[in-house]
């Protein structure tokens, strides 16, 4: 894989702060998890099933052109150790060019990039997208130079969340 071309970051950043408003924010907005093992975690339902949620993200990923670094079954994972657990697909992607500017802030933030997306399916069928809120990994890594950045990356994230669970 190479990496993006200075006008594709061009392209990406104008997509990231064009984008309606329609379709960067979910007419229901993305609430905390109330689990409070899930600190800084957002999510958004899914009018969709889990198969077509997980299509429909990775599809958007794709379509602004973001880097799709891959996608782990942990359902699969799981079998393969002979352990249940809920339908779950981790979905990692990112933009090289706007992630690593986290990185110059502080090198340890590697550990949250590239982003990942959780697509879950609830006890009760309901089916989440679920990401890490980008003002809690600001904070978790004490970044206080890059707003502008961490502002864009919570648009665009919210824009493919929005994207994969919208009918």
């Amino acid at each position: 894989m190479r990496p993006l071309s200075a006008a594709a970051c061009a392209a990406l950043a104008f997509l990231a702060t064009s984008l309606p408003a329609a379709s960067r924010a979910s007419t229901a907005a993305p609430v905390a998890m109330p689990a409070p093992s899930a600190s800084g975690v957002v999510r958004l339902r899914s009018d969709n099933g889990f198969d077509e949620t997980v299509a429909r993200l990775k599809a958007d990923v794709q379509a602004k052109g973001i880097r799709f670094f891959d996608a782990i079954d942990q359902t699969a994972l799981g079998a393969s150790a002979d352990l249940k657990i809920r339908r779950s697909t981790l979905v990692l992607f990112g933009n090289p060019p706007l992630g690593v500017q986290f990185l110059q802030s502080n090198p340890y933030a590697g550990l949250d990039w590239p982003v990942r997306m959780l697509v879950i399916e609830e006890a009760d069928g309901s089916v989440w997208v679920a990401w890490t809120d980008f003002g809690f990994v600001a904070k978790r890594y004490a970044i206080t130079d890059k707003a502008a950045q961490f502002k864009m990356a919570s648009e665009v994230a919210g824009s493919i969340a929005t994207a994969a669970t919208s009918r």
